[in-house]
């Protein structure tokens, strides 16, 4: 990898649109804890000449990580991909223990917002909802240990490997199931 002519220094922003810039400021402020750091507006797209005035909003995620939003009020109303199940399409972020993904449950909860979990994936816990623009947030917690993300990479290639030629789920980490199936009977 280290010859490779492209250096990546991390994810600059990560950028979506939204119905209302003001609206999902505060939303990620007041549920996440996010800090609106900085905002861009203009009438024409810098990278290709068109009208199309836009608000652009970004938001700090925590380690260097940022999350933007644009408001395209000239545009049709923003809609998702009815083809893909809203499960698929997410915003995933860490936090730092399982404790503290409780917290935030609850935190999230208490503000009348519908969350769904904690799941349990073998190597980590999510819980799931919904930002005011129709985008399915997620919180994760780490809980594998360095065995269990070492054997992840063993097994990924082969995994990819056996999915593009079978397009049925392969087998290689059915460990991470058995745990998660363990706890649940437990709790």
């Amino acid at each position: 990898m280290s010859k490779h002519p492209i250096k990546l220094g991390g994810v600059h922003h990560a950028a979506y649109r939204c119905k209302d810039a003001k609206e999902t400021v505060e939303w990620y402020e007041r549920v996440m804890g996010m800090e609106y750091t900085s905002a861009f507006s203009e009438d024409h797209v810098p990278s290709t000449g068109a009208y199309d005035p836009y608000m652009h909003v970004f938001l700090d995620a925590g380690n260097n990580n940022i999350l933007a939003f644009f408001e395209l009020p000239n545009q049709p109303e923003m809609g998702r991909d009815e083809n893909t199940p809203a499960w698929v399409q997410h915003l995933a972020f860490r936090v730092g223990s399982e404790e503290e993904l409780l917290a935030a449950k609850a935190h999230v909860e208490s503000l009348g917002i519908d969350v769904l979990g904690p799941t349990h994936h073998g190597i980590f816990k999510s819980i799931y909802f919904f930002d005011p623009n129709g985008h399915r947030v997620e919180l994760a917690a780490d809980i594998g240990t360095d065995e269990q993300y070492a054997e992840l990479k063993k097994v990924a290639m082969p995994m990819l490997n056996e999915w593009t030629e079978t397009k049925k789920a392969p087998r290689h980490a059915d460990w991470l199931h058995e745990i998660a199936r363990a706890e649940h009977g437990n709790s």
